[in-house]
């Protein structure tokens, strides 16, 4: 080859090594997104939050004490924030730091189980229909339109009620409280989960049929199928792979959903009962603003919006990092 012939790279155009996974440079991309790392360490300190609350949890549950966030102390009922209470005490005399804190539990859980729960049936459902079309396609269409059709927020707290009021077939309710005892989650919490589980995939579930409809006229899965791969390898190791950045920037849109939809539950009385919520805390502390004390529904105001201001723009980092095509 001639000097002239060689491949030049343009000026200002960064050296990428050729031996450079796909993992660095994804994780590249994601470092060089402007607010991608503040908005991951604000994420991953609410995640250690529920995790030491969880634990916590566990702990009293174990040993049949109350939680300390739970006590409460008349003497210090409705305190303004102080050096004592940071963010105040509620109308118990709980301290507003440590429910809002203790809260975070309750969002984070919601969010991954509900967002485990609706990737899995989006990718399942949509998948199937993609690859296999007829009667298959056919069936998944009418299934997600049927969802789609659902006013989600009425699904959602119409399954809390079913649930909650023990109106469940005696064996399935049975083995829903065996769940609910394996997660440390109250009923009420766990109809929740699954309602905004099952009410979320629809979007996923569009997207991954076209997505999936696309890839599999491939050449590389039109090679994988002449050498006499079977379905299950296809699905698996060549589509399934080819659709997880979708998935990935999906469970972060719908744990932002799924954490704002479990609030507006907990407000109306049908989700939590027996642990902090920031739902249940802005439900309490609303009746007390004509009287100015506004730390409480403030505080957990302010908790959630950063954990979904957070989630949202760790979304569109992750997005422009696994599809880079985007920022053109």
């Amino acid at each position: 080859m001639t000097p002239d012939s060689s491949p030049q790279l343009s000026a200002g155009a960064p050296a990428v090594s050729p031996r450079e996974s796909l993992f660095r440079q994804t994780f590249r991309r994601f470092l060089a997104q402007k607010f991608a790392v503040p908005a991951l360490t604000v994420f991953l300190l609410f995640f250690a939050a529920a995790l030491v609350s969880e634990g916590y949890a566990a702990w009293c549950t174990i040993h049949r004490q109350e939680p300390v966030y739970q006590v409460p102390h008349p003497e210090e009922r409705n305190m303004a924030p102080c050096a004592r209470h940071l963010l105040g005490t509620d109308y118990l005399g709980r301290d507003v730091l440590l429910r809002a804190a203790a809260a975070s539990r309750t969002a984070i859980k919601v969010g991954l189980i509900a967002s485990l729960l609706s990737a899995l049936l989006g990718v399942a459902l949509g998948v199937a229909a993609g690859y296999f079309g007829g009667w298959i396609d056919d069936a998944v269409v009418w299934i997600y339109s049927t969802f789609a059709s659902m006013p989600t927020l009425l699904f959602i707290l119409a399954f809390a009620l079913l649930v909650s009021k023990g109106f469940l077939f005696p064996p399935l309710a049975a083995g829903f409280q065996t769940v609910c005892r394996a997660l440390n989650t109250e009923p009420g919490m766990m109809a929740v989960y699954l309602g905004i589980g099952l009410t979320g995939w629809v979007s996923l579930c569009r997207v991954i049929r076209a997505e999936t409809m696309r890839l599999r006229t491939m050449q590389y899965v039109t090679a994988a199928r002449s050498l006499g791969a079977g379905h299950g390898r296809i699905i698996f190791h060549h589509i399934v792979p080819n659709l997880m950045h979708l998935v990935i920037i999906y469970f972060t849109m719908r744990f932002a959903f799924a954490v704002m939809t479990e609030v507006i539950v907990s407000y109306l009385g049908l989700g939590v009962q027996f642990e902090p919520s920031w739902g249940a805390m802005i439900s309490d502390g609303q009746g007390q603003l004509w009287r100015g004390i506004w730390w409480e529904a403030a505080s957990a105001t302010g908790f959630l919006f950063v954990l979904v201001l957070s989630l949202n723009i760790l979304g569109d980092a992750l997005r422009d990092a696994l599809d880079p095509r985007l920022k053109n």
